[in-house]
């Protein structure tokens, strides 16, 4: 059986579209030397499509200190992670959001109850750029963390079943109803799906590296709506254009088609908040 360390090595250093790279490049300049890696990840590196779409990354840097000096955005990234920003390069459009190499180990991990880090990192993703070997190993370290902390936290309340992908499509469920999710039903399982033996590769060694979790997801649950009320919150003042993105993302993963007035355009906050009580009710978003 591979090591989990191995299996994650590898996955990670696959090549992905030069375009992606030199977007990931792009972001890490931004930030000089506070950079220490970029990592690709989500629904453009799973359907391999980029054309029309954002894509997502993480930017890790040494300290939110050296990635935004005294600006308000150091303690706002420190209290409530991750801090996201909009970034266009080329014909291309991204959003990215910010993580310290600290926060980045310690969210992948089980001490944190939060599922947002290590639900994302559970799945593929890609190291497009490292600003040394240093931070390519810290990167790796911390993504080896995902896959036990998602298995572990599911391994509890999961039903018993002979096919290993059961567990991963539980586990992926659960940590949806964990946040404000705009995606159909079953788009949990359509995440394991789309690369079932790449999830049945991991399986053993992970579940090996795995923890079950003490504590019910109710709690985990109403923590993580909170705290993606409170991620909008900070996005409405950190992403411009937010409104648009929000609307934008709901219609496309949910079926709707919502259309912004001026004024939600202008305050995307109070728009998210006046649109919520809608989409809860058609079940756009859970």
């Amino acid at each position: 059986m591979p090591a989990l360390r191995d299996l994650v090595a590898e996955e990670l250093s696959r090549p992905v579209d030069p375009r992606v790279s030199a977007m990931a490049a792009a972001i890490a300049a931004k930030y000089g030397k506070a950079a220490r890696a970029v990592l690709f990840y989500g629904s453009c590196l799973r359907e391999k499509q980029l054309d029309g779409l954002m894509l997502d990354f993480y930017l890790i840097v040494s300290s939110y200190g050296a990635a935004y000096g005294s600006s308000w955005l150091a303690p706002a990234n420190r209290l409530i992670p991750p801090n996201v920003f909009p970034f266009h390069h080329g014909k291309l459009g991204a959003k990215y959001a910010v993580l310290s190499e600290e926060d980045f180990y310690r969210l992948n991990g089980p001490e944190t109850r939060g599922v947002s880090v290590w639900a994302r990192f559970a799945q593929p993703s890609r190291l497009v750029w490292a600003a040394d070997d240093a931070a390519r190993d810290g990167a790796v370290d911390s993504v080896e963390r995902a896959v036990p902390t998602l298995l572990g936290a599911a391994l509890p309340v999961a039903q018993p079943s002979d096919d290993p992908l059961d567990l991963w499509r539980q586990a992926f469920a659960l940590t949806y109803s964990a946040e404000l999710r705009a995606e159909r039903k079953g788009r949990s399982g359509s995440v394991v799906d789309a690369d079932p033996e790449r999830y049945r590769r991991f399986t053993e060694a992970g579940l090996e590296a795995a923890v079950p979790a003490t504590g019910g997801w109710g709690r985990r649950r109403l923590e993580g709506k909170m705290l993606s009320v409170l991620r909008l919150a900070k996005a409405s003042a950190t992403f411009a254009g937010g409104a648009d993105y929000i609307a934008w993302k709901i219609n496309r993963h949910a079926g709707t088609k919502i259309v912004l007035k001026p004024w939600q355009r202008r305050w995307p906050l109070l728009a998210a908040i006046s649109l919520l009580p809608r989409l809860l009710r058609s079940g756009a978003i859970r």
